[in-house]
């Protein structure tokens, strides 16, 4: 089962990247039961898959998105495409999840917009966008319906289940949840819970949203209307954070957009920096939802991987069976290597299996989006190991 192939000269890759790959939809009747207590009773989840699922059926990788990801973590859509998918500097041909031995799968999460049922979707009972009332999701809900695809397509147990960031949580939560279905974990720039400052910038960003006279209570699309400016503006929040202060002044330092300071209007760009987190919040204003916005944060500031084993993470851990891989990043401020260390203290001490790395890298958070070589090196060291278990 596959939809891609190797194609060695995409558009603007730097390596062997996947061919071109058609995303593929899942519909699902059964009810969901939510950790809020609500339930779905029907569902969509949109997904790729890269590589081929072996005879047996034990060569999958799961791969979970952060925040703003979604289904398309590698390879192309068109030959006009200017990028490749999220993740396409770790997956593919030779590359840390290497589809030439697994069989990839990466989702767009519930709750998602990007094709998966989401407040943008239609409520069934109103034939209106289900907007703000669409239901609270946590990582578990999300776990729950990755395991419901597994299922339909035949995955009894995934080789690795992998994440970053958000994703890494989900990764987490995987081997707690499903602990025989899962063979490796590797989490990557992550934690097993928020800090209060992690809660506050994502609360600073959601009160952008709404205050955003587009933003109608949440009703925006009946109106509409888009919060622009308020999710432009909850996107500048977000991108700083998951850049280092070292990687800023390398990137733009105190460079003038126009190579002279003036003074104006609040629309004037007068340092580079400003020019950069402008676009990229419009760029994120014209291309995600804002109510998904707000339901993802929140999701991620609820994530507490021990608080139903008395908040101990030791506890927590002695139920799962898999191996671990732990990654963080020197400069990621956002979730410091003191955050995973805190995951491996825990493993440890539960008995459980686990490689741990913390990369010297300037880039900061979105260090594990970038083709940094001794991350590579290590990725690609470990799930080496992953494949010669198939």
């Amino acid at each position: 089962m596959s939809n891609t192939g190797q194609n060695p000269a995409a558009p603007g890759d730097s390596g062997p990247s996947m061919a071109f790959v058609t995303p593929q939809i899942a519909h699902f009747d059964e009810p969901l039961t939510l950790a809020c207590g609500r339930q779905l009773a029907a569902y969509d989840l949109v997904f790729e898959t890269y590589g081929e699922l072996n005879q047996d059926k034990s060569n999958a990788v799961l791969i979970c998105h952060a925040l703003s990801g979604n289904h398309h973590a590698a390879g192309y859509y068109t030959a006009d495409d200017k990028k490749p998918g999220w993740w396409d500097e770790c997956i593919g041909p030779g590359k840390p999840v290497d589809t030439n031995k697994f069989f990839v799968l990466s989702l767009n999460n519930l709750g998602g917009c990007h094709g998966s049922t989401g407040p943008s979707s239609v409520n069934p009972d109103t034939g209106k966008p289900w907007g703000p009332d669409f239901p609270v999701l946590r990582a578990r809900d999300w776990v729950h319906s990755q395991a419901r695809l597994a299922d339909k397509l035949g995955i009894e147990c995934w080789a690795a289940v992998i994440g970053g960031s958000l994703g890494g949580m989900q990764a987490l939560r995987w081997s707690l949840e499903y602990p025989e279905r899962v063979k490796h974990c590797v989490t990557i720039a992550s934690a097993m819970k928020l800090s209060a400052q992690n809660i506050a910038f994502n609360e600073i960003a959601r009160q952008a949203i709404l205050a955003d006279p587009g933003y109608a209570d949440g009703h925006y699309q009946e109106n509409n209307s888009v919060p622009h400016k308020g999710l432009g503006l909850a996107r500048m929040v977000g991108h700083i954070t998951y850049l280092s202060d070292d990687a800023m002044a390398k990137k733009f330092g105190r460079d003038l957009a126009t190579g002279t300071l003036e003074t104006g209007s609040d629309d004037n760009v007068e340092f580079q920096v400003e020019s950069y987190l402008r676009h990229q919040g419009r760029q994120f204003s014209e291309s995600f939802d804002a109510n998904t916005y707000i339901l993802m944060t929140r999701a991620l500031d609820y994530f507490d991987l021990a608080r139903e084993y008395s908040h101990d993470p030791v506890a927590a851990f002695r139920h799962a069976s898999c191996s671990y891989l732990v990654l963080s990043f020197s400069t990621d401020w956002r979730f410091p290597p003191a955050r995973s260390r805190e995951i491996v203290d825990a493993l440890i001490a539960a008995g459980r299996p686990v490689s741990y790395a913390e990369i010297e890298a300037d880039e900061g958070h979105d260090a594990f989006l970038l083709p940094i070589p001794r991350y590579q090196n290590v990725f690609i060291a470990y799930m080496q190991r992953v494949g010669a278990e198939l």
